[in-house]
């Protein structure tokens, strides 16, 4: 059952963790460009939390926690960039966050990452081929990306539209983990 109006307004802010806020501000807001907009002391020394604004009213916000955890790759995070790995994360976790940008800067703003030293994926043409990606840029790609980690090990991608969505960009069922339960063979199964 939907909310009668929810009226939503898109994504405030996504609040992530990071192990150092100094190298967290010089990364987003110095290589990636993202102006930092706030920042906040949390009382009795619990921490920081800063807000970056990454474009269309929405913001990416970090918290710095003196005792936080160690990070958990393949875990609570990614292990790897998706080319060169396993992309699967615990349920729960936060896979990764894509940023918007507009189609004709993708090259370019590869190109600058690449020039900071930041380690990326080639740029991807996702379609809906067997595989979901092309080689070419045809009318069948939706969206163009490149996949890169931040300092502290989080999945970023810049990811570019390139058509508006149909309804025929809707054809999949969900599946139901019941279901594939049942239709997966039973380890050790003869």
């Amino acid at each position: 059952m939907a909310l009668d109006d929810p009226r939503y307004g898109g994504i405030n802010h996504l609040a992530l963790v990071c192990a150092d806020m100094a190298r967290t501000v010089e990364f987003y807001e110095g290589v990636l460009g993202m102006p930092l907009v706030k920042t906040i002391e949390l009382p009795a020394g619990l921490g920081q939390h800063f807000f970056f604004d990454c474009g269309g009213g929405d913001c990416l916000a970090f918290f710095w926690f003196p005792d936080a955890p160690a990070r958990a790759p393949g875990i609570a995070s990614a292990a790897s960039l998706p080319d060169r790995g396993d992309l699967a994360t615990a349920v729960g976790s936060m896979n990764h966050v894509a940023i918007s940008v507009p189609p004709e800067r993708i090259e370019a703003l590869r190109n600058q990452l690449v020039e900071h030293g930041v380690e990326c994926t080639e740029l991807w043409n996702h379609d809906d081929s067997e595989y979901g990606l092309a080689k070419e840029l045809s009318d069948d790609v939706f969206v163009r990306s490149v996949y890169f980690f931040d300092p502290d090990g989080i999945l970023l991608e810049l990811a570019a539209w390139t058509r508006p969505f149909t309804p025929d960009d809707v054809r999949h069922a969900p599946t139901s983990v019941v279901a594939a339960q049942v239709a997966a063979p039973t380890a050790g199964a003869h």
